[in-house]
């Protein structure tokens, strides 16, 4: 089976693509908003990820939300809630975590079908 590596780097890859499926990790890329603002970009980030390997979000099989502060998760559920297709919810796991750049309030992991 193939692997595809998605702009890879020394690092790391944008996005993995396996066996059909595609494993990405989203960050905001404007830091000046506040955890609504920062999840919502993150979400569009991962749509157009999602659209480039020929998939989008009713696709989507597992996701963890990474908060740098429990206390945004209302506002990170404001704009989940405002993306999310209704009936097309992945499992989702949220979790508080120091995340590596400080001015970060969410990190977002997908992984989707194609």
């Amino acid at each position: 089976m193939t692997i595809e590596r998605i702009d890879p780097g020394a690092r790391m890859s944008e996005a993995v693509v396996h066996n059909q499926t595609v494993y990405y990790t989203s960050v905001p890329e404007n830091l000046d908003g506040d955890a609504t603002a920062q999840t919502a970009e993150a979400l569009a980030i991962i749509d157009r990820l999602l659209k480039r390997v020929g998939s989008n979000k009713t696709r989507l099989l597992d996701v963890t939300v990474f908060l740098a502060d429990g206390n945004d998760f209302a506002a990170m559920n404001a704009a989940w809630n405002a993306w999310v297709v209704p009936g097309s919810a992945p499992v989702r796991c949220t979790v508080e975590a120091r995340l590596m750049n400080p001015r970060y309030k969410v990190e977002i992991k997908v992984i989707a079908a194609i």
